[in-house]
């Protein structure tokens, strides 16, 4: 049997928000497959899907930049180690130059927009070595994205740490930026279900089945249950199925575009630190807890 370490039941409790004993149980069933585990959790306790995407865990700003025209825009994710670093005003800066330059010359990659200069003459990569210098921290550009929009470009920054561009044809300005404030609120994966990759609603629909099959009802009543579970998952993780936030929880986005004749192109979703393991929370107690049951 696989030896069950503390950390692993730490990690998969942070992506399902579950009990310590729980979390233990699936990994022992699972024999220390993580994923088979959080698997097993979700069928079992109806668990939503991992909250592993929306931790963030890392320190840094989202830079966004929209050209005149809302034709063209970037956004960048710029790490860095502290949370006060993410205050300074020149790292800040640094990051909002750094959209521009991207939205103006559209390099390939993180290592060729390194090569870009600043206004002041500086590349990118020179910038952030002199930041570094200056400030003590490590700095890095995590990624960036450069669209070419087919209407017109709205964006919203929560904060510094949420950044949002939605590509919008038709409706007006506050349209596009109600629709990116939806978006950095409710963070969809997709604009429609029928861009949600087929791998993730195949998993969804395998979760599904087996939860269904539990419950002892006819084959018939099962496929309906696995069909309705996964309509219900593409409603909440797609932008035109998802309640619009700022209305009355009964009008989704889809039916608000419809009602203003507009049309959402495409979205872009960057939260600072999604994805990044970077653990905080000290679960000692629960640890000795667990350890002792």
């Amino acid at each position: 049997m696989a030896e069950i370490a503390a950390s692993m039941v730490m990690d998969l409790r942070q992506r399902t928000g579950l009990g310590m004993m729980e979390c233990k149980k699936a990994l022992t069933e699972a024999g220390g497959d993580l994923g088979k585990a959080e698997e097993l959790l979700r069928i079992k306790s109806g668990a939503k899907a991992s909250k592993a995407a929306g931790r963030i865990a890392a320190e840094g700003v989202i830079g966004l930049y929209v050209a005149p025209d809302k034709k063209t825009a970037a956004i960048v994710e710029v790490n860095c180690e502290t949370d006060f670093v993410a205050k300074n005003d020149d790292f800040r800066a640094f990051a909002s130059e750094v959209a521009e330059i991207i939205a103006r010359v559209n390099p390939a990659d993180v290592a060729a927009l390194g090569s870009k200069p600043l206004a002041s003459g500086d590349t990118v990569e020179a910038r952030r070595t002199a930041l570094v210098q200056k400030i003590g921290e490590n700095m890095t550009i995590r990624r960036f994205a450069r669209n070419a929009a087919k209407g017109e470009l709205a964006s919203y920054v929560h904060g510094t740490k949420i950044g949002v561009l939605v590509d919008v044809t038709g409706g007006d300005a506050q349209l596009g930026k109600d629709i990116a404030m939806h978006v950095a609120a409710s963070k969809p994966v997709a604009v429609s279900a029928e861009q949600v990759s087929a791998d993730v609603v195949a998993k969804e629909r395998a979760i599904a089945a087996a939860r269904a099959a539990e419950s002892g009802k006819p084959a018939n009543i099962v496929e309906k249950m696995v069909e309705g579970a996964v309509g219900k998952f593409l409603s909440e993780v797609t932008l035109l199925g998802q309640p619009f936030v700022k209305g009355d929880g009964k009008q989704t986005v889809g039916q608000l575009v419809k009602a203003r004749g507009a049309v959402v192109n495409d979205f872009v979703l960057f939260v600072v630190g999604e994805g990044i393991e970077k653990k905080k929370d000290d679960f000692a107690a629960e640890v000795a807890a667990m350890t002792k049951a």
